[in-house]
């Protein structure tokens, strides 16, 4: 059986994309690996992007298919047929590609220094400015050098550093090995909204070392992946930030004892509401009714809401 799976969920409306993300992964110089594809039940199918791939690649790639489920829970499904045997897990985004030589770095970081998880660097277009690179991180935060060409490194109370800012962590960019194969998964019900959070922080803590490398890993896509398809003006936007404030809201149970992570997330949790309302008055403004359904349920979970929602509309009134 091969040493690592990649898993690749898949939703997409147009041809092509799943093939790029194939070229990248078989371009890789570490070859130990298959191919697993979810076909969340894609309105284009995995089976026309799989037929230009050679027949011996072909023989790499399993497709499952299942009913929608969201990205979290295609995840799931890839995660849950990994074979025993295999050590590694790689993800991949359909509207992602690998850069080179990223299996071979992740492998080896990860052997070396006995590591459950690796994450690496991911570049993008100007539409992911807000993304930063692992190197970035030794100006502002104390950090462990652990190998130099390529540059590694080891962050103490990693926690606390992603949720400052999260930014430099991306799931294509993102390794796992057997430990956070059998113990971790995405909670699929938070879809398009902070699942992956979510998922990046269960894994820190349960691994027994987390290894960071500089090096590229991915290059982001440029938004064809209809997971990505939510702006601020879709009627799914309160739905995405009431699922947003869902996760930030666990994440703060696994830190009751941790102050500075605590306060992090409430500073994200506040962020959540005030986005969702001004979305809501957007839609007043356009002469739409909000959306009182979903906003009741919002409530009743976190009643700050209607705190926040005073305090927007005390505003307006002064302004």
């Amino acid at each position: 059986m091969a040493k690592l799976t990649v898993i690749i969920p898949f939703y997409q409306k147009e041809p092509g994309i799943l093939g790029r993300a194939l070229r990248s992964v078989f371009a890789q110089d570490f070859n130990d690996f298959d191919v697993i594809v979810v076909d969340d039940e894609s309105p284009y199918p995995a089976d026309g992007d799989i037929i230009a791939l050679l027949p011996e690649e072909q023989a790499r790639v399993r497709i499952l298919r299942q009913e929608n489920a969201g990205p979290g829970g295609a995840r799931n499904t890839g995660l849950d047929h990994v074979a025993p045997e295999t050590g590694f897990v790689a993800f991949l985004d359909s509207d992602d590609t690998f850069a080179p030589g990223h299996l071979a770095r992740a492998h080896a970081a990860m052997t070396r220094y006995g590591a459950d998880c690796y994450f690496a660097s991911i570049t993008g277009g100007d539409a992911f400015y807000y993304h930063f690179g692992v190197a970035d991180l030794l100006e502002s935060e104390a950090a462990v050098r652990l190998a130099e060409d390529p540059l590694l490194i080891e962050i103490p109370g990693l926690t606390q550093v992603m949720l400052k800012n999260w930014s430099f962590l991306h799931l294509s960019a993102m390794v796992i090995g057997r430990p956070l194969i059998e113990r971790v998964r995405f909670d699929a019900a938070l879809r398009l909204a902070a699942e992956d959070v979510l998922f990046f922080c269960d894994c820190v803590l349960a691994a027994r070392r987390v290894v960071l490398g500089a090096e590229a890993g991915a290059v982001r896509g440029e938004g064809v992946n209809i997971f990505h398809g939510v702006d601020n003006d879709s009627p799914q936007f309160l739905r995405q930030q009431f699922n947003t404030w869902l996760a930030l809201d666990r994440l703060e149970t696994r830190f009751t004892e941790r102050p500075a992570e605590v306060a992090s997330l409430r500073a994200y949790k506040q962020t959540a509401r005030r986005q969702a309302l001004w979305g809501q008055a957007r839609r007043v403004k356009r002469r739409k009714l909000p959306q009182f359904d979903m906003l009741a349920r919002w409530a009743l979970r976190d009643p700050r809401l209607i705190a926040s929602a005073f305090a927007l509309a005390v505003g307006k009134v002064s302004r």
